[in-house]
Order: structure tokens, then sequence, then C-alpha cells
């Protein structure tokens, strides 16, 4: 049992027909996490095409995610409301990306906007290392929700909002430690405290 017969590692062989001691997978094995069954979703295309409809529902949580995601990669570049003034393009960038809101990505089908972030697109490397496809869906959602907010009308809106929204008002403006404080915005404990502070050291 201490001098087992073995094979170092891609070494010769006369036990198979190839004399490789390393064997190729059997026919058809799929890798685990890898049974890309659901071709639309992985690729956001339907046969060569681009599909225009989410492989899920679109709910608060995904376009929160979505607008996570979004300005994490996305924004630095195309900006955070998809103008494409971001930071990058600012410092010099050789070429500006393209609006959000120009009519031919407005009438982009879904499929696009994944197929870009998932195979880059001219000089905008892909993503698919970075995000994964479940998140790239998330970030289209929120681009689309982008397009709506730049090119709201008043019908696209609850009944008493206005467009544009109103500001937010501050009663404190906030520090580098702290945010700011928006009037009628319930107060944490803490926050409390530091008003009480201020208003005894005023006086």
């Amino acid at each position: 049992m201490h001098v087992q017969p073995r094979q170092n590692p891609l070494s010769y062989s006369d036990f198979y027909a190839d004399h490789r001691s390393a064997r190729p997978p059997v026919e058809g094995t799929v890798a685990r996490g890898q049974l890309y069954s659901d071709a639309y979703f992985y690729t956001g295309k339907i046969g060569s095409n681009p599909g225009d409809y989410m492989p899920f529902p679109v709910t608060k949580e995904v376009l929160e995610r979505g607008r996570e995601r979004f300005n994490i990669y996305c924004a630095p570049c195309h900006s955070r409301v998809g103008d494409g003034q971001g930071f990058i393009p600012s410092r010099g960038f050789s070429r500006m990306p393209p609006s959000y809101h120009i009519p031919r990505l407005q009438k982009a089908p879904l499929g696009y906007f994944f197929d870009v972030m998932t195979n880059g697109f001219g000089i905008m490397p892909d993503y698919a290392s970075q995000i994964s496809p479940e998140d790239r869906w998330k970030i289209v959602a929120y681009i689309k929700a982008l397009q709506l907010s730049q090119d709201a009308k008043q019908a696209d809106v609850p009944a008493g909002q206005q467009i544009p929204s109103e500001p937010p008002k501050f009663s404190e403006p906030g520090s580098g430690a702290t945010l700011p404080q928006v009037v009628n915005e319930p107060q944490t404990g803490l926050e409390s405290g530091r008003e009480h502070d201020r208003r005894r050291d005023n006086k």
C-alpha cells in the first residue's frame, strides 16, 4: 500500500490507446454551475437578434440592485443620469459614450443593453467577468427607468407628483461624517442628540 501504481499529471501511459494518462471529460459533461439552459437569460438574444423582455419580474428590489450596480460599473463613464457626461469622459477620455436618452437607445430592445455589457461595444470593454448575468439584467431594468425619468410626462407619474420633482429641503446640511437631514425626515436617536447639543451650545 505504500507504493501504489499511479500516473503523474499529463504523463505517458501504456494503458490507453492514445498513451495519455489524463483522460478528457465524458462527452456532454457540464461543469457544476455552468448549465446555461436558458439561452436568453445568458445572451439577451432570441436566435441572433436581441430580445425585448425581462427574464424575471421587475420589482423595487430589482431596480435598487440595478441602481447600485449601475452606479459602480456604469456611472463613471455614462454618469448617474445616463447622459454620457461621467467623470472619466470629463478627464479627457478619447471618445464620449452615448447618452441613453438619444432616440436610437430609447428604442433599443432590452437584450441589446445586456449584450453590450456581456461582450463590450467599440472601446467599451465587456463586464461579463465583473457582473453576473442576473445583475446585468437588473442594470438593464434600471437603464430603462433612467430613460423614463429623463423623458417622463405628467401622465406617467402618480397623482399629486410633479415633473420635475420638488427638490428636497434640508434642516441640516450635514458634514463629511453625517448625512444631510431632510425636512420632515425622522431623526435617529444619535442625530436627535446632536441637534439637542447644538441648540444647547447656541444658547
